[in-house]
């Protein structure tokens, strides 16, 4: 079972606040809301969306290219973490 199933139920209740934010600048746009206040949502929204980005990125490293018991000369747990760093600073 890949982690997307796995963890499908906490990516979808965050698939659905996102949707809640991108509506909301809908809303903040039909009302003619002030360029400053559509940033700020917008810029929430990109937030969230790169936080689930890193997040499916990191279980996808994870679980399909460093499981030990799967790919016996995976990187170790220090090289990993190197690499998903790298990962969270570009993804920014």
């Amino acid at each position: 079972m890949t982690h997307t199933i796995r963890e499908k139920q906490k990516l979808l209740a965050r698939v659905r606040r996102i949707k809640g934010q991108v509506e909301a600048i809908e809303r903040a746009l039909d009302s003619e809301v002030g360029c400053e206040a559509v940033m700020h949502l917008i810029a929430g929204a990109r937030g969230a969306m790169t936080g689930l980005m890193s997040e499916v990125i990191e279980d996808h490293v994870r679980t399909h290219l460093v499981d030990a018991e799967r790919h016996p000369g995976a990187l170790n747990t220090e090289a990993v973490d190197e690499l998903l760093d790298v990962i969270r600073t570009y993804v920014k």
